[in-house]
């Protein structure tokens, strides 16, 4: 039998079995026991194969009150780390029926504003960067089924959390600077309020407390080139032993520090030696290219996806922190003797 080009109805099902469209909408939706005979149920399966009938889902899941879609909520994107999850989430998605909608929550203005009439009519799911959590409130995200990434996993409003293993990563700067010989340190810190900068200011103060005669300075900039510039001059050029290694919270603020260093007429790694967090393309645009701590961006967005379709399904999340790892480049040396 030849088919149409258009596609196929619940109509076109029903007269081709010679039952009515509320049988199929039965049987296709698996509801047809003890209320049509299983001949009949057999009968309208073989005549949606033969017509090639698939159900429309978009309408389905308006009428059911899903529609497979979950909004990802990051910081303003500022960087291509949250691209990279956006990637994974959205691919993981695609792989089981659902959407992805990215909502950057816009920086140093608030909260965001409902991107939707109803998020909870609109969605099925949250996942959101702790960075960005000022904005499930305005959006009533944290009322709808939530995973959280990068947060605190005893405080997060979410059902999971996803992490990278963050303290490790600081764990492996501060012992590849501590082996180089470095024991002058300061840490320019991102000045932001989030769990994730709180981790990397207490695991570099825990790892360098072991090391006698080790200290460290922490001044505090805005996750920008300028930012880490103007805080980096001014703490290297205040009072003091100058520090031999500059530790910084992700790899723009090490970029803005390398300007800092070489205004002061210093060269990295000769005078002063500087890693970065993240990994991004900007650490091999720099010269020297920067020692800092590859993130898997796309599988952490592969697993905030995956935690929160266990939690629609009821099932328990993967636990366990993302590993990182350590990419020691041409921005760290052993320090100069004093």
């Amino acid at each position: 039998m030849a088919r149409s080009s258009t596609r196929p109805t619940s109509r076109d099902v029903a007269q081709a079995a010679g039952v009515s469209q509320a049988a199929v909408s039965l049987v296709l939706g698996d509801k047809w026991r003890g209320r049509v005979s299983e001949t009949t149920a057999a009968r309208v399966r073989e005549a949606a194969r033969d017509l090639g009938y698939r159900p429309n889902l978009a309408a389905r899941n308006l009428r059911l009150g899903h529609t497979r879609t979950v909004l990802l909520v990051v910081p303003a994107l500022t960087t291509e780390f949250f691209a990279g999850v956006y990637t994974g989430a959205a691919r993981v998605a695609a792989e089981n029926g659902f959407g992805v909608v990215l909502y950057p929550s816009p920086e140093g203005i608030g909260p965001a504003r409902d991107p939707f009439a109803s998020a909870q009519a609109a969605l099925d799911g949250v996942i959101a960067s702790s960075m960005a959590a000022d904005a499930l409130s305005a959006i009533r995200g944290d009322q709808l089924p939530l995973v959280m990434l990068d947060s605190d996993p005893e405080g997060s409003l979410g059902a999971a959390t996803v992490n990278l293993d963050i303290a490790d990563g600081v764990r492996q700067v501060a012992e590849h600077l501590l082996d180089l010989g470095h024991r002058r340190f300061l840490h320019i810190a991102a000045d932001v309020a989030s769990w994730t900068f709180e981790v990397r200011a207490r695991e570099l103060a825990a790892r360098t407390a072991g090391t006698p005669g080790t200290s460290v300075r922490t001044v505090r900039a805005p996750i920008s080139i300028d930012g880490a510039v103007t805080a980096a001059e001014a703490a290297l050029a205040g009072p003091g032993p100058r520090p031999t290694a500059l530790v910084c919270d992700d790899d723009k603020l090490a970029a803005g520090a390398y300007k800092a260093v070489r205004r002061l007429g210093l060269r990295v790694p000769d005078d002063i030696s500087v890693t970065g967090l993240d990994d991004l393309a900007l650490a091999t645009a720099i010269d020297p290219e920067l020692t800092t701590v590859r993130l898997d961006a796309e599988l952490f967005g592969e697993r905030g996806m995956r935690a929160l379709l266990a939690v629609l399904e009821g099932r328990e999340p993967e636990r366990g922190d993302i590993p990182v790892e350590l990419v020691v480049r041409g921005s760290t040396a052993p320090p100069r003797p004093s």
